[in-house]
């Protein structure tokens, strides 16, 4: 690998930017050194394998092809673990089939082994919207960061790398690594498919057919026009900004997110993140592990790239749950107050028509990440996986040069401003995510998603305990009216918080005939929550006695982006003497939702990154 270009100069950090993560490091100091503490005492300066007895290492060896099998029976060099989020059902991680071979060929090449540590479970959550499989969803972020933790279980690596791109799945693996902190983790990313119909084209189809003006044969040929090969879906959903936000964390090679699959760039990407993970073992000399690159910065600079960019409210849950992992304390106000000050910087489905491969032609996260730095809005002082600039080292993009990966400097503008600008001309001055509060409680809304003249509903409400309540009523002819529909019941507790997108067409075509339609709802909708506006996450739930429970038809709703404000217009008297109904409905069993049961009696609010895991 090679360098060049322009290396950021460092400025003085933004006053918002840095009172909110000395807030945040005050609040997880005694968490943070606890943590600290157990990475260091997991730290062994030497190979893992060589201590391992002979009887544990003959059964790590045993299956290994003869040349492996005499590095590893050495013991003295390092050996990567693998683990992998391989199926072919995700586009996505469908051209993850053949990594584990490359990497182990790369890493012999570079005198060190690598072995699949173990596979962890990746659903599609394109396949299961809208049914009974979605409800396993969010749960399984949490299964996969346990799968990862038993993968590395064997205590046999000294480095990991992670293969996985989509919603819950690069989360899980991020929050597992984390568990093995004493561990140097790079994530290897496959990268995007090619741009198909186009996002605003397939929605209008979904409206139509919503609508009952467009037949299933035309809506199944306009999806399979918009998803048609391997590689990630190329709206900026959760799947995308997840890959964002590692390379804001520095843990990614500069500038891998977006590279499709086939370019023969991705190829050396992936050999590149070998060569670049066995330097930062202890036998590599530049010890870097996972828990000390993640640290308070980090995890700001994270949700700094977020709101720059627009990205999926699901982050707002997940990367909660991913600091927590680091003994680090957020929460939605520190999003908030970050927003107040982080530009918005892109404009990419669903906060625009571009996809991510317009995004990438036009500078992308390495693009981003540059302008955000020279000015002061990310942190420049934190380790990375890569180079020895601190983030700086991540604002340049790769290139293919005699057969190997270089690191060169961007243009001084975006490509197409249209798609990507420069800090001193943004979209908006402030970032896409913002906090609603009253007496329904505390919300997440997209704000860069939704037109301004849409920021402010005031309507009566229609409460639904279920999609397909929606839906019905809306095939019924009763929605044709401004309202405000309050979807109770979708929270973790009730039923697993399944994203809500059965039902965004309808309300998609209602705000389209003219309607001011808005969602109050404690489910969630993720990074493709579109042009309605919604209030997300209300927390507490219903299940747990929110208030959003006490809303009754007819009541007067208010959801002002402005503000900050979600309440129901009712008299004070009324609404204490009101009481939550009981959940009717009956989701724990069939299609595996009896299996976790247990997850839904003790997971946390969304403001505590609807966790199992720590409780």
């Amino acid at each position: 690998m090679t360098t060049s270009g322009q290396q950021t100069q460092q400025v003085a950090i933004n006053a918002v930017v840095d009172a909110v993560t000395r807030r945040i490091t005050e609040r997880s100091k005694s968490l943070r050194a606890e943590y600290l503490t157990r990475l260091e005492q997991l730290r062994n300066r030497g190979p893992r394998r060589a201590s391992l007895s002979c009887a544990n290492q003959a059964h790590a060896n045993a299956a290994a092809d003869s040349n492996t099998k005499i590095w590893l029976n050495q013991a003295q060099k390092p050996n990567i673990g693998i683990v992998t989020a391989y199926n072919d059902m995700l586009s996505a991680h469908q051209p993850y089939a053949t990594y584990p071979d490359q990497i182990k060929e790369a890493a012999l090449r570079f005198n060190a082994t690598a072995q699949v540590a173990g596979g962890v479970p990746a659903m599609c959550d394109g396949v299961t919207q809208g049914r009974p499989g979605m409800e396993l969803s969010l749960f399984s972020r949490d299964v996969i960061a346990q799968a990862t933790a038993i993968a590395l279980s064997h205590d046999a690596f000294d480095a990991t790398l992670c293969l996985g791109i989509c919603d819950k799945i690069v989360p899980g693996l991020l929050i597992g690594a984390l568990a093995f902190g004493h561990l140097p983790t790079v994530f290897i990313p496959a990268g995007p498919m090619g741009s198909g119909l186009s996002n605003k084209e397939k929605a209008a189809v979904r409206e139509r057919y919503a609508q009952g003006k467009a037949t299933k044969e035309e809506l199944l040929a306009a999806e399979s026009a918009a998803y048609h090969s391997a590689g990630t879906c190329t709206f900026y959903g959760t799947a995308n900004s997840n890959q964002m936000l590692l390379e804001a964390m520095g843990l990614h090679l500069p500038g891998a997110a977006f590279v499709h699959p086939s370019d023969p760039l991705r190829h050396a990407l992936t050999n590149a993140a070998v060569e670049q993970v066995l330097k930062l073992t202890e036998a590599g000399g530049d010890y870097r592990p996972i828990g000390h690159v993640v640290n308070e910065k980090t995890i700001v600079n994270a949700v700094i790239a977020l709101l720059a960019t627009g990205g999926s409210t699901n982050h707002t849950i997940h990367w909660i749950a991913v600091a927590r992992a680091a003994g680090i304390l957020i929460d939605w106000q520190d999003f908030d107050e970050l927003s107040s000050v982080i530009p918005l910087l892109t404009r990419v489905y669903p906060n625009g028509t571009a996809d991510v491969n317009a995004f990438e032609d036009a500078g992308g996260p390495t693009f981003v990440i540059r302008e955000l730095l020279s000015q002061g809005l990310m942190h420049a002082d934190v380790m990375t996986i890569f180079g020895d600039q601190g983030l700086a080292s991540h604002t340049t993009r790769p290139e293919l040069k005699d057969g190997k990966v270089a690191f060169v400097a961007h243009p001084e503008k975006s490509s197409d401003p249209a798609v990507v600008r420069n800090v001193d001309e943004p979209f908006a001055a402030t970032g896409g995510l913002r906090l609603l509060q009253g007496n329904l409680g505390r919300a997440i809304v997209k704000a860069s998603a939704v037109p301004e003249e849409a920021w402010i509903v005031r309507a009566p409400a229609k409460v639904f305990e279920s999609q397909d309540a929606l839906v019905n009523a809306y095939k019924a002819g009763q929605l044709n009216q401004d309202f405000v529909a309050v979807v109770i019941f979708q929270g973790p507790q009730a039923n697993g918080m399944p994203e809500l997108h059965h039902f965004t067409p309808v309300l998609g075509s209602l705000m389209s005939a003219g309607y001011k339609v808005a969602l109050v709802t404690d489910g969630r909708m993720s990074g493709a929550s579109g042009k309605v506006p919604a209030a997300l996450h209300v927390s507490p739930e219903v299940a747990q006695g929110g208030p959003l429970g006490k809303v009754r038809d007819g009541d007067m709703i208010e959801l002002n982006v402005h503000t900050g404000e979600l309440r129901a217009l009712v008299d004070d008297a009324v609404w204490a003497s009101r009481t939550n109904p009981i959940i009717s409905i009956d989701s724990s069993y069939g299609y595996g939702r009896d299996l976790f049961v247990a997850q839904r009696r003790v997971v946390t609010s969304p403001e505590q990154g609807a966790s199992t895991l720590f409780i």
